[in-house]
């Protein structure tokens, strides 16, 4: 059985992998019963809650290519876990690069940041609560975002 550090990182990896593959039905999956609070404290602040919202706010802001894809890699660094297995509860930390790559586009970050999660156990099953997404620097996000990001 692995342990509920584990499967918190596993689902940390899970929202990554899901939206590289231009998987924005399975992102929101993830957030059936959470949240995502986006760069709090700055001008683009926002809260989606629940499943449908979650997909919304990615269909209105990822840029999918012909391929399918955002053609990203979304990679999580630095995790630093806890949890309360009593409690069915538990939080993360970490960092978040993301890089993008097209024909006439060279590879390169294009943001980089921190998420700060927390996490319920329902039915045995570990979900995200909350993430907030904050951003500590960001490049050219022209060809992922449908919208600009003002710094």
């Amino acid at each position: 059985m692995i342990d509920s550090a584990r499967q918190i990182e596993n689902l940390m990896y899970t929202y990554a992998e899901r939206i590289d593959a231009g998987n924005l039905e399975g992102v929101a999956d993830l957030f059936a019963d959470g949240r995502i609070r986006a760069a709090p404290d700055t001008p683009f602040e926002q809260t989606v809650v629940g499943r449908d919202a979650v997909l919304v706010m990615y269909q209105n802001s990822t840029r999918i290519y012909p391929c399918g894809t955002p053609r990203t890699k979304h990679v999580t660094t630095n995790a630093i876990i806890e949890t309360d297995d009593d409690a069915g509860a538990g939080s993360a930390r970490s960092y978040y690069t993301v890089f993008q790559q097209l024909d006439d586009f060279p590879l390169q970050p294009i943001i980089t940041g921190r998420y700060h999660d927390t996490f319920h156990r329902i039915d045995g099953e570990w979900c995200f609560d909350t993430r907030i997404m904050l951003v500590d620097q960001m490049g050219d996000l022209s060809r992922h975002l449908l919208f600009e990001l003002d710094q």
